[in-house]
């Protein structure tokens, strides 16, 4: 059985982006799971982060494990007993939805930085053309966690008709400064790469390995918490007993993060790291969608909402997500919210954490059986 599919759309009409540019014959890759009722009312959207796939979980025994295996799948959180769940690939991403590595119909090349700039708000344009498509026009539940978090925020205010209720974990309403100054340097990273060669670099054996690399190295600091670092790592060397007075890697923390950089080489893109990083700080619904105001941006809102946001999370603070829960419940909106004591950081919502496994549970049989109610 055939479990990755590809959705293609923008064959006649080009699709408009906020940048003001169009794209022709765009692709959404896309995966489902469980079964969708004859009501087409237990049908959840996941949106994946900023790095992430379509699979969010494996459809059998030895099927890769995807990226949200804690949480997806037979009496899990994301119960597939229970509920149709859908996650597609963004827009601007690798892993096969149309993006920088992908051909351009115009040169029949990779469209490199030919590729228009994107925002969050074209991703869910995208992916609503999908789920029109699937003649699913009201979901039970928009979930997601970091970008997917920003996604399942604007699909609430963009789509109001469109969904019940939005998962919303470890995000923000806005891209903040030190995040996007952290991109930046991821950025930069990349393109002074000699091998970036101002993104033409499809089909060369040549690829800007040490700028990805770098860019992950730096990124991935941001996901953890000091505490869990100093937990796992400490002081401890690497492979030695005693300091060799070098530039080489000497901790253990140090040879962790090269470790992570050279992994992520291998199943990332560059130019897509650049467009989905840029898309990410230009995310802001008070601008997008309220004219410089959280509460006229989230007034436009009509469902309910599950927050999380977790204690060690310093690149989406607890704050960011009280203060949009406050705000939603100023709107009228019924919201639970909760600040999860953990130690692992931004990382907390790809974790097993059964405070975070039985909040969403719950959250979401509440939703189902008052939909059924109202059937």
């Amino acid at each position: 059985m055939k479990y990755l599919h590809t959705y293609s759309f923008a064959e006649t009409t080009p699709f408009l982006l906020s940048c003001g540019k169009t794209l022709s014959n765009v692709n959404v890759a896309y995966e489902t799971w469980g079964t969708l009722n004859t009501d087409k009312t237990n049908a959840i959207l996941i949106f994946h982060a900023f790095t992430g796939s379509s699979h969010a979980a494996r459809h059998y025994e030895k099927d890769n494990e995807g990226w949200w295996e804690t949480y997806v799948g037979s009496g899990k959180a994301f119960d597939t007993d229970k509920y149709f769940i859908i996650c597609a690939n963004v827009l601007g991403s690798c892993y096969g939805s149309t993006g920088p590595s992908s051909l351009n119909p115009k040169t029949g090349k990779p469209y490199a930085l030919n590729f228009p700039f994107i925002t969050i708000r074209d991703m869910n344009s995208a992916i609503k053309n999908l789920t029109d498509h699937l003649q699913i026009s009201r979901f039970l539940a928009v979930a997601g966690g970091s970008m997917g978090g920003m996604l399942a925020l604007d699909w609430s205010i963009a789509y109001p008709n469109s969904t019940k209720s939005a998962i919303v974990l470890a995000a923000s309403h806005s891209q903040p400064a030190q995040a996007i100054a952290f991109h930046q340097v991821g950025r930069q990273a990349i393109l002074q790469d000699p091998s970036w060669k101002k993104g033409n670099y499809y089909g060369s054996e040549e690829i800007p390995r040490l700028g990805l690399s770098l860019a992950r190295m730096i990124g991935h600091i941001t996901y953890l918490s000091e505490k869990k670092m100093h937990e796992k790592f400490g002081r401890k060397l690497q492979d030695k007993a005693e300091l060799s007075f070098g530039f080489d890697y000497e901790f253990q923390v140090e040879s962790y993060l090269r470790y992570q950089g050279h992994k992520f080489v291998d199943r990332f893109d560059a130019n897509s790291y650049l467009y989905l990083t840029r898309a990410i700080d230009y995310f802001d619904i008070r601008i997008d969608h309220g004219e410089g105001s959280l509460f006229s941006a989230f007034e436009k809102s009509k469902c309910d909402y599950l927050m999380l946001s977790y204690s060690t999370d310093w690149l989406y603070p607890p704050e960011n997500m009280k203060q949009m829960a406050n705000t939603l419940r100023g709107c009228g909106r019924r919201v639970v919210y909760l600040d999860i004591d953990t130690d692992n950081g931004h990382d907390s919502f790809l974790i097993d954490n059964q405070v975070m496994f039985a909040a969403v549970k719950n959250f979401l049989s509440q939703e189902i059986d008052t939909t059924e109610n109202n059937v």
